[in-house]
């Protein structure tokens, strides 16, 4: 990969941005080790699998591609953070670490990792765009995440497209 392929908009790498990492003093949810899985039949020992199922489909874990138009707050690092907090408890995940960077002049770009997965956001505060990726497995529920992205950045429209990853693994 050309180091081209990491250049964001017009903005180029320049200054380096603030990153933030996790606050280490916060208390998070810790993911407990998983137990060992019976592999023949994809169960752990306590009778559950960690696959998703949608719509009657067995799936390794439910992708919404989101997108943002019409935006706010696309360039406030607090907000965003507070926001993916707010999105991993209303989906009834697991968080594990959150890293972002902010990026000069503008846009924040980072993840939320989950013992369930990842949310992303990729945010162009210049255009009011975010672009989000919320993946999930398990129990989790990632639609929740739609109401709390569309309320916390004002969204005058957004997109949301699903991919079931791993049908038939």
């Amino acid at each position: 990969m050309s180091q081209h392929a990491l250049l964001r908009s017009v903005k180029g790498l320049g200054i380096p941005g603030t990153a933030r990492k996790e606050d280490r003093k916060t208390k998070l949810k810790v993911a407990t080790p998983a137990p060992e899985v019976d592999r023949q039949n994809d169960r752990n020992d306590d009778g559950k699998d960690h696959f998703a199922m949608r719509n009657g489909v067995r799936c390794a874990g439910v992708h919404l591609i989101v997108d943002l138009h019409g935006a706010k707050r696309l360039n406030d690092i607090e907000h965003i953070e507070a926001t993916l907090r707010r999105c991993v408890e209303a989906a009834r995940a697991t968080l594990l670490h959150i890293h972002l960077h902010h990026f000069q002049p503008s846009g924040v770009s980072g993840v939320a990792v989950l013992a369930e997965s990842h949310i992303s956001i990729h945010t162009w505060p210049e255009i009011g765009y975010a672009a989000l990726d919320v993946f999930m497995c398990g129990l989790a529920d990632p639609d929740a995440c739609i109401p709390v992205l569309r309320e916390a950045f004002s969204a005058k429209r957004v997109g949301v497209n699903e991919l079931l990853r791993g049908q038939n693994a």
